[in-house]
């Protein structure tokens, strides 16, 4: 799900539609012309991605032999995915090199919080669900808050249930699906504190990653670029050894290389140095 643009400055998204169905040909060309005409790509796939999905994207990247394509897949529901895809489309209108904005997802990520209100938890596999909740999932009109990301938690909708979220300001996107609550608008928004709730669609895949199409999808994410651009500069960055590239973090998003580990001096020359000083 590519979401609208967040401000006049965010890049336009290309989808990437049945890149496991259509013929390989047509996939390769595809991405051959994104690259020759961007110079990298970053590809945000979810990790409920069908396996052949996951394969084919693998084996693009295999085929150019390029380490201009970048694959990340965060562990997010659909609508927080589509949230961080649209933070990189934001920071890719800065003045931010491709590595580092490809590293900037795996920093992002941690100040994003994603949710749902579930009317049940009994085919939720893909957050920690006790007996005890699958059994209440099944008296009618049971509701449950269901928080998958940063930690998972999850509530039975009463007077009193609430999510533990964000300390930091932040604005909340809602996706209704079949299912008539306004707990996420009118309770658990206030108890977070945001600075602005928007309506959207419910992606496409939010049913099958939740277990049931009778939820209300939440996402509550950092929304202005200045402070986004902020948090990705005040980083420190390395260089890979291998390809060059400015990264955040250790492993080099684009060759996946680490840094060289050096070999520790043997023991001897410990000791000679130990006797000399």
């Amino acid at each position: 799900m590519a979401l609208p643009p967040q401000d006049e400055r965010t890049l336009p998204a290309v989808v990437l539609r049945d890149v496991d169905r259509r013929p390989l040909e047509q996939a390769l060309a595809e991405m051959q012309t994104l690259v020759e005409h961007h110079g990298h790509v970053i590809v945000v796939c979810s990790q409920a991605a069908p396996t052949a999905v996951q394969r084919r994207l693998h084996t693009l990247r295999s085929l150019m032999e390029s380490d201009r394509i970048a694959l990340f897949r965060p562990d997010l529901p659909p609508l927080g995915l589509a949230v961080l895809a649209r933070q990189l489309r934001q920071l890719a209108s800065c003045d931010i090199s491709p590595g580092v904005l490809a590293s900037a997802g795996r920093l992002l990520v941690h100040y994003i919080h994603a949710g749902a209100l579930l009317n049940s938890v009994a085919r939720l596999d893909r957050v920690p669900v006790g007996l005890k909740s699958h059994a209440k999932s099944w008296v009618p009109g049971s509701q449950f808050g269901v928080l998958a990301h940063p930690e998972p938690q999850l509530v039975k909708i009463a007077p009193e249930a609430t999510l533990t979220g964000p300390e930091f300001g932040t604005w909340m996107l809602v996706a209704k699906g079949q299912l008539q609550s306004d707990w996420v608008t009118g309770t658990l928004a206030p108890s977070w504190k945001v600075q602005g709730l928007r309506e959207i669609p419910l992606p496409a895949e939010s049913p099958a990653w939740w277990g049931t199409g009778k939820l209300i999808e939440f996402c509550s994410y950092l929304p202005d670029l200045s402070v986004l651009y902020q948090l990705v500069t005040s980083v420190r960055r390395t260089r890979c050894h291998w390809c060059g590239i400015d990264v955040i973090g250790d492993r080099c998003v684009f060759c996946s290389a680490m840094p060289p580990v050096h070999d520790s001096p043997p023991l001897k020359q410990l000791e000679n140095r130990t006797a000399v000083g």
